[in-house]
């Protein structure tokens, strides 16, 4: 039988007490270290070389962030997945492109938490419905960027920067009017009625 070697990385003493006791009733996994620091996680992971990694996103001093990167950087292949009290977009974006296999919202019920583990160690992603819906949005807002010509990509990345119709002709040497016809295909192409809905559309892909 499998039986997969977790660290835990959490400032919270009571988290990882609390993480430890569940994963505990479960014989596919066996708690071999824990850190309340990035700094120790580091050294600690290759020393035990764990097969996963819950790694706190908010730590005093070096962050989740910082934690992953520098693991990755070191060569740390052990699958790891954060476990966190934030559902910002940004920061799932941020954490899954640095790396991460999994993202985990804390008021995540004991079973499912379980379970998306085990699925994360089979070859799976972990992911937290909220995540998932975060991230089958951000697919799709791509889609709809990735349709725009450059010349519209241009438009919009000026109109981002709050600048109107007239002072976007001007940046790019095109007539007022030339602006108009991308603009009025550009709202078509994302889908929205509104400069201000486009430009958050074009900031959320930007992590802004």
């Amino acid at each position: 039988m499998t039986c997969w070697k977790v660290m835990i990385v959490d400032d919270h003493p009571l988290m990882r007490r609390g993480i430890g006791q569940l994963l505990s009733f479960e014989p596919d996994f066996e708690l071999v270290a824990e850190a309340s620091n990035g700094a120790d996680a580091v050294g600690i992971a290759h020393e035990k070389e764990p097969d996963l990694i819950l790694l706190d996103l908010n730590m005093k001093g070096m962050s989740g962030l910082d934690t992953l990167n520098t693991m990755r950087a070191e060569g740390i292949e052990s699958s790891i997945v954060v476990l966190t009290v934030s559902d910002s977009r940004n920061d799932v974006k941020t954490l899954i492109q640095a790396g991460a296999d999994g993202y985990l919202l804390k008021d995540t019920e004991p079973d499912e938490l379980i379970r998306l583990l085990k699925e994360a160690m089979c070859g799976g992603k972990a992911y937290s419905s909220l995540v998932k819906e975060y991230l089958t949005d951000n697919v799709e807002q791509d889609c709809l960027l990735n349709s725009l010509t450059d010349r519209e990509t241009q438009i919009l990345q000026e109109v981002a920067k709050g600048h109107r119709n007239k002072q976007i002709a001007d940046t790019l040497f095109i007539s007022e009017a030339t602006v108009k016809v991308h603009m009025k295909s550009l709202l078509k192409k994302l889908q929205v009625k509104s400069r201000t809905a486009a430009t958050v559309l074009y900031l959320e892909s930007q992590g802004l």
